[in-house]
């Protein structure tokens, strides 16, 4: 597994090891919700199809 490793590698106290864990995790998901994500999207989804009319009804 790789948290084993992970928790082994992260330095300090028990307590610090939490705090850095959930840094690193919330690093990850930005990093894969900023870039990886939309790359991912763009090559592969295709396009929408249709158009949004967005002017108000009477």
């Amino acid at each position: 597994m790789i948290f084993p490793l992970v928790w082994r590698l992260l330095p300090g106290p028990t307590a610090l090891k939490v705090i850095e864990l959930v840094v690193l995790l919330a690093a990850i998901v930005f990093v894969l919700f900023t870039w990886v994500f939309p790359w991912v999207a763009a090559d592969i989804l295709p396009p929408p199809d249709g158009t949004v009319d967005t002017s108000p009804s009477p």
